[in-house]
């Protein structure tokens, strides 16, 4: 069985009808359209011919609406209009910065930086629709791979494949101990070789910070002794105070 599907209005048709139906008189709608006015009935006959209904009424002095008319008026008015968002939306998502954006963040990152950060959207980009999601590293690789996310702040290398990786920013790490740890009493600089035989605590599994504080330690022949581990930053600051060992802190997160 062969389906021949019905003809349709076009734009072109219903922009020239609606036209006419708001001006009650072809020479003016053509006008308004910058159109010749008989191209203008064409349109409107195709349009009738299409619907296989009379929408106008003509005289040699006026023009009317049939019932059809009225009410087909209405509906190409919703059209032309739906249209004409869909045109303007289409011309906005265009506009770099526009519309949503899904931004990943780890734990590590996100309390230090967003505060900074989501102001500095908002001024530059006020268009854009920032939804952040925080997470694990491993969580949200694997989110912005399947187009969950369309980006992610995360810690470098991240030695994945397929990802562009555009550094942000640099910092140090701090060596942090309690107020009464005997290396408060130190006034000089301390060397990248005290961490040796200290206990430090770490975070948990999962936390790229951790592998970058083991790295560091690796480097001078030291190692994370300690038992304790810590799911978060101010966790890992509070351990710490308690005096159940030494850590290393990302500069951006001390002031906080």
């Amino acid at each position: 069985m062969i389906l021949i599907s019905e003809p349709t209005p076009t734009i072109a048709q219903l922009r020239a009808f609606l036209a006419v139906a708001d001006h009650l008189h072809f020479r003016e709608a053509a006008s308004a359209l910058r159109m010749s006015q008989p191209a203008l009935s064409s349109a409107v006959s195709a349009l009738e011919e299409t619907l296989h209904t009379r929408l106008l009424e003509r005289t040699t002095r006026k023009v009317l609406l049939t019932p059809s008319g009225e009410r087909v008026a209405v509906h190409a008015a919703r059209v032309l209009k739906a249209v004409e968002d869909l045109m303007g939306e289409v011309a906005q998502n265009r506009e770099p910065f526009n519309g949503p954006a899904h931004l990943g963040v780890i734990p590590t990152v996100a309390p230090y930086v967003l505060p900074a950060l989501l102001p500095m959207f908002s001024r530059r980009f006020p268009r854009l629709k920032l939804t952040v999601h925080e997470a694990k590293t491993e969580t949200i690789l694997e989110e912005v791979r399947e187009g969950r996310l369309d980006m992610v702040m995360l810690a470098l290398p991240t030695e994945v494949t397929g990802l562009v990786e555009e550094p942000l920013y640099e910092e140090d790490f701090l060596l942090a101990f309690s107020p009464d740890h005997p290396m408060a009493e130190a006034d000089t600089p301390l060397d990248r070789e005290a961490l040796k035989g200290l206990d430090i605590v770490l975070l948990n599994q999962g936390h790229c910070l951790r592998e970058q504080a083991i790295d560091v330690c690796r480097e001078v022949g030291a190692r994370a002794t300690a038992a304790t581990y810590a799911t978060s930053l101010p966790t890992l600051v509070q351990l710490v105070a308690g005096g159940l060992g030494v850590t290393l802190l990302p500069e951006s997160a001390v002031p906080v």
